[in-house]
């Protein structure tokens, strides 16, 4: 799933979205709030991560922008901007969580997390379907009861069928979901990445990934 990361600080963007790379995260950084106004395809994303002091004006502008223009997503404020009046504001603007830096990355990744189970209406913490569990928080797979070991992007991918099961999804809709602006990839790297995971998730006579031809790909039993 992909995150925007607004935040000018160079050293933290990068160390950040690092982190949440290896999290399982494709993640984009915007540099300003005319960046972040811009932004393409907001649609394709599934968190914001909002710092409120940028270069050309207030976050919580940027936060009221895009709430006013219907962008639906969970945005964490991320700031250094610890008073209650500042996390009020926050949150009546339209944010959905407030936290202060500096902050454990661990936190801010159960934080998020426990946006995104919110944003899909899911009480639990596994997701499941087709005999596939998935557990978000600690990237446990189980595949017909038994422990699955994944790459990060094969667990990206199944994360997605997942969450979208019964859904056609073309290469081009997954490659927007999977990969970050700045990454180069072709739709053939997103067919031997369907291929890859299919072998490793197919049931003996019967495939959990349907190819639907000319349209792309379909997860279920």
């Amino acid at each position: 799933m992909r995150a925007l990361l607004v935040e000018d600080d160079d050293q933290l963007s990068e160390r950040l979205s690092g982190r949440l790379r290896s999290a399982g995260f494709a993640v984009d950084v915007a540099r300003s709030r005319s960046e972040g106004e811009d932004w393409p395809d907001m649609d394709k994303i599934a968190v914001i991560i909002l710092d409120l002091g940028l270069p050309d004006g207030s976050g919580m502008e940027l936060l009221d922008y895009w709430r006013r223009r219907k962008v639906t997503c969970p945005i964490l404020i991320l700031t250094a901007r610890g008073s209650w009046q500042d996390k009020v504001a926050g949150l009546n603007a339209g944010a959905d969580d407030f936290v202060v830096k500096p902050v454990r990355f661990e936190e801010l990744l159960a934080r998020l997390h426990a946006l995104l189970r919110r944003e899909n209406g899911a009480r639990e913490t596994w997701l499941e379907d087709s005999g596939i569990r998935i557990d978000p928080v600690g990237r446990v797979v189980e595949c017909d009861g038994e422990p699955l070991a994944l790459s990060k992007q094969e667990f990206r991918l199944l994360s997605l069928f997942v969450r979208r099961s019964g859904q056609i999804l073309s290469q081009a809709d997954i490659g927007e979901h999977l990969y970050d602006l700045s990454s180069h990839y072709d739709l053939n790297s997103v067919e031997v990445l369907v291929s890859r995971l299919r072998r490793k998730i197919g049931k003996i006579g019967k495939s959990r990934i349907h190819t639907m031809r000319g349209l792309g790909y379909r997860f279920g039993a």
